[in-house]
C-alpha cells in the first residue's frame, strides 16, 4: 500500500495485520482522486472508518487543508498516527478513537463542517443510509460538500433515498459520490 501522489508520492504505507481492514486498491483510490479533481485542493476532508489513513494520507498528500481520522479500533489509530509521520502529513491531521456515530456527535459539537467525508464501511454494513442522515443533520458537512461512500456493488438498496448521488464501479467496489446541492430541499 502506498501514496499515489502529492507531497508523499511512493511513500509506503503500514497495514493493519489480518484481515480486520480491507485496504482500498490503488485504482480505486486513483478513481477517486481523478474524480475529486481540484475539490481536494485547501478541503478539509474526514475519513470515517479510516483503517491504516491511506485515503486521508492521500488526501493530505494531493492538497487538502486538514484531515480528520476516525477509527474505533487503538490499533488502527496507532497505525494512522505512524503512517502520517512518516509522511510528514501529521501536523494537518486530528485523530479520534470512537465509533462514527459517536465521532459524529464529537464534531458536531466542534462546530466541524467538512468538504469532503469519505466513509468505507464494513461492505456488508446496513446502516449507511442513516449515517449519511445523520452526518447530514448534525452539519458536519457543509452546504456545498461531498459524501463518498465505498461500499461493495451489491450493497446498494440505500442509494435510492439520495436522488442525484453518481456511482461508479470497480468490481465488487462502488464509490458513491453524493453532493448535498442535489439533494432535495429539507433532506
Amino acid at each position: 500500500m502506498r501514496v499515489i501522489a502529492g507531497t508523499a508520492r511512493g511513500m509506503r504505507l503500514k497495514a493493519p495485520p489480518g484481515f480486520t481492514v480491507r485496504p482500498t486498491a490503488d485504482r480505486v483510490k486513483e478513481a477517486l482522486f481523478s474524480s475529486l479533481g481540484p475539490r481536494i485542493i485547501d478541503a478539509f476532508f474526514i475519513d470515517f472508518y479510516a483503517g491504516s489513513g491511506a485515503i486521508g494520507i492521500e488526501a493530505l498528500s494531493r492538497g487538502a487543508h486538514h484531515a480528520i481520522f476516525v477509527d474505533n479500533r487503538k490499533n488502527n489509530i496507532q497505525l494512522i498516527r505512524d503512517n502520517l509521520i512518516k509522511t510528514g502529513l501529521h501536523k494537518n491531521s486530528r485523530l479520534i478513537l470512537a465509533n462514527v456515530e459517536k465521532a459524529i456527535t464529537m464534531l458536531a459539537s466542534d462546530n466541524i463542517s467538512a468538504d469532503l467525508i469519505y466513509l468505507d464501511p464494513p461492505y456488508s454494513f446496513a446502516g449507511i443510509s442513516a449515517l449519511l442522515q445523520s452526518i447530514i443533520e448534525n452539519k458536519i458537512i457543509n452546504e456545498k460538500g461531498m459524501l463518498i461512500v465505498e461500499h461493495a456493488s451489491a450493497n446498494r438498496g440505500w442509494i435510492k433515498i439520495f436522488p442525484g448521488a453518481i456511482e461508479k464501479k470497480y468490481g465488487d467496489t462502488c464509490l458513491t459520490f453524493i453532493t448535498l446541492q442535489a439533494l432535495p430541499a429539507g433532506q
